[in-house]
């Protein structure tokens, strides 16, 4: 989003990271946190209410994932997508251009290298959707000229 500003990163104590929530679009996991012991790593951003909007339609609110307002130490209440119910198989992996983007977040924001590794250990599947992998990785590679 274009008015998106990173405030910064924090841990989240209570919560694990996943990659079960079932794609609406292509049918494979994307992230969503649980509760749990591991900890997940967060990027804190402010967006304008437009973009906000735009964020929440993007990201498929009220399709497979819900609002919710999460405590970070440090920046107090924030705004998280987690997967609703009805929208979670643990039995689901990320595409490996999915993964990548997670992972270059991970390393641009310096979490610790024991998170990142585990995010690098996550099984993946290759895209079924050739000309949407090209792309992706297209962006993932932008991405790593922009950081």
């Amino acid at each position: 989003m274009p008015s998106a500003s990173l405030v910064g990163t924090g841990l989240l104590p209570g919560y694990s990271l996943k990659f079960h929530k079932l794609s609406n679009k292509d049918g494979t996991g994307k992230c969503n946190i649980i509760a749990g012991e591991s900890g997940v790593y967060v990027a804190i951003f402010e967006l304008t209410e437009t973009d906000r909007s735009k964020l929440n339609q993007f990201e498929g609110l009220g399709y497979g994932y819900d609002d919710h307002k999460i405590q970070v130490d440090q920046y107090g209440a924030c705004s998280t997508y987690i997967a609703a119910a009805n929208a979670i198989d643990d039995s689901l992996a990320p595409t490996d251009w999915y993964r990548e983007y997670v992972l270059r977040g991970a390393r641009f924001h310096r979490f610790p290298i024991n998170y990142i590794s585990v995010l690098e250990s996550q099984s993946t599947v290759a895209d079924s959707d050739q000309d949407r992998a090209k792309r992706e990785w297209m962006l993932v590679e932008k991405l790593q000229d922009g950081m």
